[in-house]
Parts: structure tokens; sequence; C-alpha cells
């Protein structure tokens, strides 16, 4: 039921190696690195590139969830734009959440008929009930 003491010791000591020691940490550090860090920086990059874009008559959408028009661009800080008819405000770029630039599609619904012979295309997210 319990253990010996003959059973119990090590053969060797419990001396292990450095290596043996610091290989777990650096496995977890590189999981770390590509799971986590990497693609937080890539979606960094594409979103200052985004704001750097910003120009007159964007569509934008604040952080607060408000849609104006920029009718002024003041610096690489601030902007102005137009969130109703008369009513402009100074934004900084960095309170800004997406970008729709004039004349791109807000929502594409696909109501193109299917070829002949085609199946039709479903919609992304819809669920067909059985």
């Amino acid at each position: 039921m319990f253990i010996t003491p003959a059973y119990a010791q090590t053969a060797g000591g419990a001396g292990g190696g450095v290596i043996e020691l610091l290989f777990p940490l650096i496995l977890v550090g590189g999981i770390m690195w590509f799971l986590v860090i990497r693609p937080q920086r890539q979606a960094q990059k594409k979103r200052d590139a985004m704001l750097a874009a910003v120009k007159r008559n964007d569509t934008i959408i604040t952080g607060g969830g408000v849609v104006g028009k920029v009718t002024k661009v003041i610096d690489d800080a601030e902007l102005e734009a137009e969130i109703a008819s008369g009513v402009k405000v100074r934004l900084m770029r960095s309170m800004i959440a997406d970008v729709r630039v004039k004349g791109e599609p807000v929502a594409a619904n696909d109501t193109t008929p299917p070829e002949d012979g085609e199946k039709p295309a479903k919609k992304k997210g819809s669920r067909t009930r059985v």
C-alpha cells in the first residue's frame, strides 16, 4: 500500500541540466509568439494603414458607433467629420473604428439566380432547417 524507501529513492539524484529546464519555457514562448503576438502585430499594422489612408469624403464609424463623413483632414492626428447635416466634430484618428470608402458597398446581398445546372450559393451564417 505504501511505497517502500527503496523504490522512492532516485538513482542519480535530482540534478537536471539547464537545457532541460529552459526547453519548456522556450517552447511556451514560441507558441505564444505564433498564436498571440504575431497575429496581433499584423492586425495593428492593417489598422494603422487604414487610419493613415483616411481622406476627405470617406464615411467613417467612430469607436462610439457614430457614423460620419470626413469633411477635412486637419493633420496626422485629427480630422473633421460631419455627423449630421450642419453638425461637424473634430475627431482623433485613433477613435475611428472603421472606414468605409465612398462608393464602397456596405453589404452586398447575393441575390443573383444560379446558372443552369448550378446549385444556389449559400449565404454565410445561414442555416437550413430540416
